[in-house]
């Protein structure tokens, strides 16, 4: 069978990094190609370059048997290339229809759009998709998974062959994931090649024929899935040995707790919030999606109010009604969305790490210890092993996994002694989870306080001391290390009537 797209010798350098390095991939009609690796593989840098927001320094690419050359987007969207963003680029404000037709709306009169052809064509789509939506309802409306099939939708709609995923199950339940790979499934049938970006061993297995394995900017290999080891694979994304741990032992009941939550209320979605964290202690929070362990932890920080409850410090009562107040008594927050409220991606790591302790860093003048920074800065960036070409590095040029560890730097450097992480793994890949698992039992060890939220249950039950269970604003279990398993987890997950 003749390639649909075939990428051969990509080169691509940015200042100081050379990103590619002879980097090939082959997408055949009809396959989902998986394309893996850790964060800073290359993998985005090669899917822009296919789509036309990098060009290549060196290498060809050939689309349905002829060379190509794709000076931006448009260009690889005319051809029939496109890329659904793992953030998704639909404006909520309008329709699924105006979305989809954005800038290319047909008209009537030359002058006005014709807003029924457009719905109509919209509707005629959706029913070659099996999709039971309304193209007049607001995109902000819908569910993430929803807004999802509107992104494939409009890439269809400019008669696309190659589509390119990027991590599309990130924030979609199990039903919704089952959903978007029955619709893949019918694309597979209508010849449309997917080239399909994921973290997620499990889900390769279950939707792609083939995989290709990228690292440091180099292609490895491509396997057929059929006969892929996970194990096999993982160790040619990392190239080395991941760092492996027994499930922890809970702590001593009689450490010190050095934060209380007691009777946390607002509204419905906090519910008589109840528990503790000792000295050296992972206290990991599981629940489904929607059972309110974000809003728990942002409740914590300041950054929500609360109708009702006490917070304590080692005992003592605390006025927490900001961040501001938090971070002033030792409460450092890691959001699930590190790029809107975790790092500032146009300043440079070394700003990043500072940003937090800014007070420290100032002189009698007010003028900023450039020296001082930098010295802290370069410090972890060593210590914690942080993949970039200079502390003058603009953090939106790193990978997730790395912004990640810069977020957890800056809190470092402030010596926060209770550390909350929400998501800290989710868009991180195995080999840089393995260092993130790692750099927490450090931490713990050294006697910081640790809540990790997390929807997967493998890691919260490979990371936490406790376990606290949460469903529709309630705590409906606490579980020890010892008696805690994935069953246990999803019983009190799913407890709706039971109030402890």
């Amino acid at each position: 069978m003749n390639a649909l797209l075939r990428l051969e010798g990509i080169e691509k350098s940015f200042p100081g990094v050379h990103a590619l390095k002879q980097c090939r991939l082959e997408l055949l009609p009809g396959e989902v190609h998986a394309l893996v690796g850790e964060n800073g593989a290359g993998k985005s840098t090669l899917m822009k370059i296919a789509t036309g927001v990098y060009t290549k320094d060196a290498g060809r690419m050939v689309y349905k048997g002829e060379e190509i050359e794709l000076p931006n987007t448009r260009a690889a969207r005319d051809l029939g290339i496109s890329m659904i963003h793992q953030e998704l680029n639909l404006l909520p404000h309008l329709t699924i229809a105006q979305n989809i037709y954005l800038g290319r709306e047909p008209r009537k009169l030359r002058c006005l759009v014709n807003d029924q052809e457009m719905n109509s064509r919209v509707s005629r789509q959706f029913e070659k998709m099996n999709l039971k939506l309304d193209p007049k309802m607001l995109v902000s409306e819908l569910s993430v998974a929803k807004q999802q099939m509107v992104e494939i939708a409009k890439a269809l709609s400019f008669r696309s062959e190659v589509l390119i995923m990027d991590e599309p199950t990130a924030a979609l339940t199990e039903t919704e994931i089952q959903d978007l790979f029955r619709m893949i499934t019918q694309l597979k049938q209508q010849g449309v090649g997917i080239i399909y970006i994921s973290h997620r061993m499990e889900e390769l297995q279950q939707i792609s024929d083939r995989i290709t394995v990228m690292r440091d900017g180099a292609y490895v290999d491509t396997v057929e899935t059929i006969n892929m080891d996970v194990d096999q694979i993982i160790r040619m994304m990392v190239g080395r040995e991941l760092y492996e741990t027994e499930s922890p032992t809970s702590v001593s009941p009689n450490s010190e707790k050095v934060l209380e939550v007691k009777g946390l209320s607002r509204g419905r979605e906090l519910q008589n919030i109840h528990f503790n964290v000792k000295k050296g202690e992972i206290l990991g929070f599981a629940g489904l999606m929607g059972a309110g362990r974000t809003e728990v932890a942002r409740a914590i920080f300041g950054a929500d109010p609360v109708d009702h409850g006490e917070i304590l410090i080692r005992g003592k009562k605390a006025k927490i009604r900001s961040p501001h107040d938090a971070v002033r008594l030792g409460i450092g927050y890691l959001s699930e969305d590190r790029k809107r409220f975790g790092v500032l991606v146009d300043m440079d790591v070394a700003s990043n790490i500072a940003i937090a302790s800014y007070r420290r860093y100032r002189n009698m003048a007010g003028w900023m210890k450039e020296a001082h920074i930098n010295r802290t800065a370069e410090h972890f960036v060593n210590s914690l092993s942080i993949k970039t070409p200079g502390i003058g590095q603009k953090v939106k040029f790193l990978s997730g996994g790395n912004q990640q560890k810069v977020i957890i730097g800056k809190w470092l450097t402030r010596d926060c002694d209770v550390l909350i992480f929400d998501e800290p793994t989710r868009g991180i890949d195995v080999g840089a989870k393995s260092e993130i698992y790692k750099l927490l039992e450090t931490l713990a060890a050294e006697g910081k306080s640790i809540i990790m939220i997390s929807s997967e249950l493998p890691e919260i039950l490979r990371m936490s001391h406790r376990i606290i269970v949460m469903c529709e604003g309630r705590i409906t279990g606490e579980l020890s290390a010892e008696e805690a398993t994935q069953e246990t987890i999803m019983k009190y997950a799913t407890m709706r009537s039971r109030v402890m």
